[in-house]
């Protein structure tokens, strides 16, 4: 069996995005009300600093697959075809681009990213929720006079 020869993350980047197109945040989110499923997958932190887009699935990267693959025993309730188109969304768009070939690779074949991920949907001013927040620390006891 050959190896193949090692290659980095810019050049896989740039192989895994040839095989689909990529949106925009407007794009994406005209694709919403054309029954696109929004996918974030940013870590709890970043949603609770930054805030979430309402109405999209949040699913931790490392679900992602078993999430979304509509035969599986763990698939959200959301996962309901193969022909489902979605629209993965991490903070800047680098982590989604591999998230959304490795839907392809499931058979999601309108699976598809973000460019510039969450960070560029804020900044076209789309809508956007208050996360959590900073989870304040727990109140200290005050001394007794």
């Amino acid at each position: 069996m050959a190896v193949s020869a090692p290659v980095g993350i810019d050049e896989l980047l740039e192989r895994v995005r040839a095989g689909y197109t990529r949106v925009e945040a407007q794009e994406a989110y005209a694709a919403t009300s054309a029954g696109a499923l929004l996918v974030d997958i940013r870590y709890q932190t970043l949603r609770d600093r930054d805030g979430l887009i309402p109405g999209a699935l949040v699913v931790e990267r490392n679900e992602l697959e078993w999430r979304l693959d509509p035969t599986g025993s763990h698939r959200a309730p959301e996962a309901t075809s193969h022909d489902l188109r979605v629209v993965v969304i991490c903070n800047e768009g680098y982590a989604s681009s591999l998230a959304a070939a490795s839907l392809h690779a499931l058979g999601l074949h309108r699976a598809t990213d973000l460019t510039g991920g969450f960070q560029a949907w804020k900044a076209a001013g789309l809508p956007v929720v208050p996360g959590a927040g900073p989870t304040a620390p727990p109140p200290q006891p005050h001394p007794h006079p």
